[in-house]
């Protein structure tokens, strides 16, 4: 018994060995994803976009020239008329005297935080179911298919409602605000990451690497937890990017209809997008702004998303 352990953790040893060795190694799938964005001019253009995104929500509000909820220009409101774009008011001032500009850019913020946050709470979510039904679904023989089952069955129920339909009865059930859209949003996207963290781990299960920790008598549960997962976790950190871009969306199409911040001193270009409505006419920058905010930034995530999809595609590695 002795002998044959020494060889095995020989065996092992040797192996750990030539993984480390430079001139041996392979390039790691994310290396050489990361040289492929680098090439790509969709996942160039992301980056820009949700660098210059990042930057404006997280420094932003720190610069802006006024106070997002200041009244200052209300005397100048005349009959829905009100001030445009001015040196004074970069992009004009709204329908009660606040500047734009500086709404604007504190709302990147909120926007921000809304999508990361419901992203978050669907990927930790999601990662748990999927993980638990993929480990029982590919090592955990009858018992864990069965356990399998019932967490898929759960997560058809989900799937089988459309997205933002499940998003406005949880917002409606939980009650207008901005941590009700987070919580909605983010169940939203539970069924998504659940289901392909499953089957990536499913899918690992199957490899080679698998059957010989089992062979050397590793436990099921640390062969899933070092091992399975880790290796399971890139389509979904693509899917993350993907989601926020939803996440987003979503989170603006519940604002406007009435479910998501409930402060108007804290401005969300959701809800500048619904306040916006009835100005359309006199003052349609109003729309229009907030409405391009949400669509270039959802934009950019989504370029560089499809863009990490095809670097991390092994099918096209080489």
């Amino acid at each position: 018994m002795t002998i044959t352990s020494g060889k095995k953790k020989e065996k092992i040893d040797r192996l750990a060995e030539l993984a480390a060795r430079e001139d041996e190694r392979g390039v790691s799938l994310w290396k050489e994803a990361f040289r492929r964005l680098r090439r790509n001019p969709a996942a160039i253009v992301g980056a820009v976009i949700l660098s210059l995104f990042l930057l404006v929500a997280i420094l932003g509000p720190f610069f802006v020239p006024y106070a997002p909820d200041a009244q200052l220009w209300k005397s100048e409101i005349r009959l829905g008329e009100f001030p445009g774009f001015r040196g004074e008011n970069w992009f004009g001032v709204d329908h009660i005297g606040r500047d734009e500009f500086s709404r604007m850019i504190v709302g990147a913020r909120q926007t921000l935080l809304v999508g990361v946050v419901s992203t978050l709470i669907g990927l930790a979510v999601g990662s748990l179911i999927g993980g638990i039904a993929g480990a029982a679904a590919g090592l955990g023989g009858r018992w864990g298919r069965a356990v399998d089952n019932v967490l898929m069955r759960f997560v058809d129920m989900l799937l089988a409602m459309p997205s933002l339909l499940l998003a406005i009865s949880i917002a409606a059930l939980l009650g207008a605000g901005l941590t009700t859209v987070m919580i909605a949003v983010g169940v939203v996207s539970v069924p998504v990451f659940a289901r392909l963290l499953r089957g990536s781990m499913i899918s690992q299960a199957n490899s080679d690497y698998v059957l010989a920790a089992v062979s050397l008598g590793v436990k099921k549960p640390k062969i899933a937890l070092t091992h399975v997962v880790p290796n399971s976790l890139a389509p979904v950190i693509v899917q993350a990017t993907l989601t926020l871009a939803t996440a987003i969306i979503e989170a603006a199409a519940l604002s406007f209809l009435g479910l998501g911040n409930n402060d108007a001193s804290i401005p969300e270009w959701g809800v500048m997008l619904a306040d916006a409505q009835q100005y359309l006419d006199s003052a349609p920058r109003l729309a229009i702004l907030p409405a391009l905010a949400i669509i270039v930034t959802a934009l950019g995530f989504t370029l560089l998303g499809e863009a990490m999809r095809e670097a991390l595609d092994p099918k096209l590695r080489k």
